[in-house]
């Protein structure tokens, strides 16, 4: 079991590049992973890990031992899985990284809660861009493509960005026939809390997509805010489609500038490649896929 121990830690600070961050994957202090991958070293008679002050990497010799100790790990981890499958109802932590807009998502995850009462959410809701393996997430929720090859990756659903605004605001100051006419418009800007920039509004005239000095009514660095500001008459938002259904629905909002919009969006899930899929995380990818944008 002791050898089982050394070659879990030596592919974790293998995958992760760092004795730290495998220490905290495995729940363990970055010396101990040290000291088991030194007395792997010592068993096999090799050297596995050039070391230096801040960073490790592979020797050729590591490089050819990791892809047969990932096999190892895999059939391991397989073998507890289909055990664990074998004993009823998902449990345990999860550590999920979302964006903040996921608070949104709120009505999704909370039915979820209700639905695995034996699995403890750990949310964490940032805009920053968090490293899923070194910081030892289960996995993350984010927008846009993924070009990290240690993730595996799941399509949870689509949105739109939209232009939306009060019924009486556009009463009072009139509904915009062309991008043009937002510059004489109040406009509610989001502005990206890890970057400071603003978010651009993905207009178009024709074909070609274009830029709009816009005028600033108002700069929010979360959209709920932008929503209720929306919503009492103060400007025009854009804003994601998922986050202002209800309102849309029940006419609190509506939109403008449909066919001057070109935007659509992708909230994937993401998780170490390296791993099967446990129970827990297994059920809340496939729940969150297919109920994070619907009811």
């Amino acid at each position: 079991m002791d050898s089982l121990g050394s070659l879990n830690a030596f592919v974790q600070a293998a995958e992760t590049r760092s004795f730290t961050a495998a220490g905290r994957q495995l729940g363990i202090s970055s010396s101990a992973v040290g000291k088991a991958v030194a007395r792997l070293e010592q068993r096999l008679g090799v050297r596995l890990f050039h070391r230096s002050t801040r960073t490790i990497t592979l020797t050729p010799e590591g490089a050819c031992f990791l892809d047969r100790c990932r096999r190892i790990v895999l059939e391991i981890e397989a073998a507890e899985l289909e055990l664990a499958q074998t004993q009823g109802a998902p449990r345990g932590r999860l550590r999920v990284s979302l964006p903040l807009a996921s608070m949104l998502m709120m009505p999704a995850l909370s039915a979820f809660m209700r639905a695995y009462p034996e699995i403890e959410l750990d949310l964490d809701f940032t805009d920053r861009l968090v490293d899923v393996i070194d910081e030892g997430f289960d996995a993350v929720v984010r927008a846009g493509e993924v070009s990290d090859l240690r993730l595996m990756t799941r399509a949870l659903g689509t949105f739109r960005l939209k232009l939306v605004g009060s019924p009486g605001y556009f009463a009072s100051r009139g509904v915009p026939r062309k991008p043009d006419d937002l510059r004489s418009h109040a406009c509610l800007l989001h502005r990206y809390p890890t970057t400071g920039k603003f978010e651009r509004w993905p207009l178009r005239r024709g074909a070609k997509d274009i830029e709009i000095d816009l005028p600033t009514t108002a700069v929010v660095n979360t959209i709920e805010p932008l929503i209720a500001m929306a919503e009492q008459g103060l400007g025009i938002a854009c804003l994601p489609d998922f986050a202002i259904r209800r309102q849309l629905d029940d006419g609190t909002l509506v939109t403008v500038l449909d066919d001057c919009l070109h935007h659509a969006g992708t909230f994937r899930m993401l998780w170490p490649s390296s791993r099967y899929l446990s129970p827990k995380l297994r059920v809340f990818v496939d729940f969150m896929a297919q109920n994070l944008f619907t009811g």
